[in-house]
């Protein structure tokens, strides 16, 4: 039987989220590494869109990074990131909404020339500092064990993090610092980002996620 595809990009939020889901579920993929500059056209054809991630799975094709979690854990989720109250899922959909468009307009400022860069740091500040109160005394958000919220946000908190490390680690957050350190410093997190070149057909076949780190 012929092993899933997936199409990612090492540094895409998006894409590091899926593969954290596809890693917990330990579903072997053959991993193709995407130049977002440089689109191969195999991928392009499996989708236009041309977003990463994506996943072909025979005749199935995945293209939002949040539908590949769920694909992935719905096949197996020994971590049990499924387990998380209904609430987490409006969570995810105001980081995935406001808060990635805050993101995008502090990050990104040029490309936003409508944007005030301070008013949407202050924007993104607002979510951050709610994520902090919800980790108050537990090392999760929804309690001492990792659930999908977690994982579909944090990626998208270290972009934040990385856009002015020196601003972000003099916030008062204390707890949100520390649930990203941890994240960062985490197996998980290192399993998830090797380094690969650029794919390209005829290229020998690169495994990701042989065993799951759950």
């Amino acid at each position: 039987m012929s092993r899933p595809i997936l199409y990612s990009f090492r540094r895409c939020p998006y894409a590091m989220r899926a593969r954290l889901a596809i890693q917990v579920a330990g579903i072997e993929c053959e991993l193709r590494e995407i130049l977002l500059r440089d689109k191969a056209p195999e991928f392009l054809a499996a989708s236009p869109k041309g977003t990463v991630p994506v996943v072909v799975d025979g005749e199935q094709v995945i293209e939002e990074s949040l539908d590949v979690m769920l694909w992935a854990l719905q096949q197996n989720d020994p971590a049990g990131w499924l387990q998380m109250p209904k609430e987490g899922h409006a969570l995810i959909a105001e980081s995935d909404g406001p808060f990635k468009s805050a993101l995008d307009r502090y990050k990104y400022g040029s490309r936003h020339p409508e944007a005030d860069t301070d008013d949407e740091r202050e924007n993104g500040a607002i979510f951050l500092r709610r994520i902090d109160a919800m980790l108050k005394g537990q090392n999760h958000i929804y309690g001492d064990k990792p659930c999908l919220a977690d994982m579909a946000i944090v990626t998208f908190v270290r972009q934040f993090a990385h856009v002015d490390q020196d601003w972000f680690y003099t916030q008062p957050w204390p707890d949100l610092i520390r649930w990203l350190d941890a994240f960062k410093a985490s197996d998980r997190f290192a399993a998830i980002m090797g380094k690969h070149k650029k794919w390209a057909v005829g290229d020998d076949i690169v495994l990701f996620c042989a065993k799951s780190l759950a």
